[in-house]
């Protein structure tokens, strides 16, 4: 077992391998390309599904009629403060987000999910809580729960409302991808 394997198992963060080319994150200019074609797409898809609802901060839609089976995928928007989570081809809800405030933002490529705690505390930010945390790079960017006032305001990870938070936790698996565009 490498390194990265017992690195998570145990519960740290703080790799002491590199990342594995099956799970590294791609932060290359193709993978920036797919990911903004991936939001594109996504905010067809919101209208498709929910119609031209405009969300508030805080605010998140989630269709309890979508599959429940498939390979589950989060796009990003940067752009939009938006999440969308697809299982399949198929959107499944849509939430707002707090990225990266200026000089603390929020990568973008293509990220797995490399490790998932439901309760964690930062370890660089005043041990800030950060539930339902899913984190995608190894220097501690996640997907969690919250403050979401609706503007990126946080040090580069992307906090959603806090009941989606717990659902997308639910849902995702370590591996699962993740979609960030600018």
């Amino acid at each position: 077992m490498n390194k990265l394997v017992l690195a998570l198992a145990a519960g740290a963060f703080a790799l002491s391998a590199p990342l594995t080319p099956a799970i590294a994150s791609v932060e290359t200019e193709e993978a920036r390309t797919a990911a903004l074609d991936a939001a594109e797409l996504a905010r067809q898809d919101m209208i498709a599904t929910f119609g031209d609802k405009q969300l508030k901060p805080g605010q998140y839609l989630w269709d309890a009629d979508a599959p429940a089976s498939g390979p589950v995928r989060v796009v990003i928007s940067l752009a939009d403060q938006m999440a969308y989570l697809y299982r399949g081809g198929t959107l499944v809800a849509v939430s707002t987000i707090s990225s990266g405030k200026s000089g603390n933002d929020t990568p973008t490529g293509i990220f797995p999910i490399l490790a998932k705690k439901p309760i964690y505390h930062s370890r660089k930010y005043d041990n800030a809580p950060m539930p339902f945390m899913q984190q995608i790079d190894e220097y501690g960017i996640a997907l969690h729960a919250g403050m979401n006032p609706g503007y990126p305001a946080s040090h580069g990870c992307v906090r959603l409302p806090a009941k989606f938070a717990a659902k997308l936790y639910g849902v995702t698996e370590l591996g699962s991808e993740v979609l960030i565009a600018s």
